[in-house]
């Protein structure tokens, strides 16, 4: 998408570690209007008539789940980082270890939101190694749902999270897909 690509080269920094910031439009401060023409993009890679359902992983990946959700009319549910009190009955749930937070986390979605008849559309705004997303596959799999595709806005590829889902099979459509990233230099894989 070339409008994200330009707003992460006009708005986004490189940070230290191969951090790449695109929170003043994406996943802190939010640009609506922007979010919903993302939206309209993965509606033209997936076919949301067969998706019953929404998921995303807390927390920054909330917004733009919503946005999607409520652009096709379908609900949303997103998995939890740590157990509340007014989660009812049983779980599915899935250990990852979070980049950003360089520590193991546990995403966990209520049995009571997510079953073996929906079928399931991953939505999130930022994937690097790709274990919030391989952890939300294992949730649709342990749930007996159908995983019909994840769709991501930005992607580092030079981190192998998105191709090792590519080789396994999965439908996964990634808006901008970043090959490498300096200070002042970003350089982006082609468009499939």
């Amino acid at each position: 998408m070339q409008e994200l690509r330009e707003r992460i080269v006009r708005e986004g920094k490189v940070l230290p570690g191969n951090i790449i910031k695109v929170d003043g439009f994406l996943n802190h401060r939010i640009d609506t209007d922007f979010m919903v023409r993302i939206a309209d993009e993965f509606g033209r890679h997936f076919d949301m008539d067969q998706v019953s359902m929404i998921l995303t992983a807390e927390a920054s990946g909330i917004a733009l789940a919503a946005i999607v959700a409520q652009r096709f009319h379908k609900p949303m549910i997103f998995a939890k980082k740590a157990k509340s009190d007014n989660i009812e009955g049983g779980l599915y749930q899935s250990d990852i270890f979070s980049y950003t937070y360089k520590k193991k986390v546990t995403l966990l979605v209520s049995k009571e939101w997510l079953h073996s008849t929906d079928r399931v559309l991953i939505i999130d705004d930022f994937m690097a190694n790709g274990e919030a997303v391989r952890g939300l596959c294992d949730i649709v799999t342990g749930a007996g749902a159908t995983l019909v595709g994840i769709g991501c806005a930005v992607e580092k590829g030079f981190q192998g999270g998105g191709d090792r889902l590519r080789a396994a099979g999965v439908n996964l459509k990634s808006l901008a897909i970043i090959e490498s990233a300096e200070p002042g230099n970003l350089v982006f894989r082609a468009d499939d």
